[in-house]
């Protein structure tokens, strides 16, 4: 790019302005179509993993060009896209398991016994901890 306030410098041509302007437009152009590209990666890595995938390496099976952003940068049908993934690789995907039945946590931690509340032994043993970490 020329610099128009050095007065020294000749005055580009309007062919080298043509040429200037047509090579910014291409490096637009490729700017804009990696951003593109790298908001559908990471859409569709958001929606693999939302949709339970285990190894992320299975988004280089999407066709790139069955996807297209709509006008809020978001890829359409991308659920829809993981499901019909999830049907024809399942194993791409966890496994759901119905077997486990365990517990969420109380939501309050759990408290020391008061001296009152415990057992004669109880206390003797507490006692006896307590006066041994001293």
């Amino acid at each position: 790019m020329t610099d128009a306030s050095d007065p020294s410098l000749p005055e580009p041509t309007i062919e080298e302005l043509r040429a200037e302007t047509a090579a910014l437009a291409r490096q637009l152009q490729e700017v804009t179509e990696a951003a593109r590209a790298r908001i559908i990666r990471a859409e569709l890595k958001a929606e693999a993993i939302k949709a339970g995938m285990i190894d992320l390496d299975g988004l280089k099976l999407i066709e790139p060009t069955a996807v297209k952003l709509d006008d809020k940068g978001e890829v359409e049908g991308a659920g829809a896209l993981m499901t019909k993934l999830k049907r024809e690789k399942p194993w791409l995907f966890g496994a759901h398991s119905s077997s486990s039945r365990a517990t969420p946590p109380h939501a309050e931690p759990p408290r020391q016994k008061h001296a009152s509340e415990m057992t004669a032994a109880e206390y003797r043993a507490a006692r006896a901890e307590m006066l041994r970490r001293r």
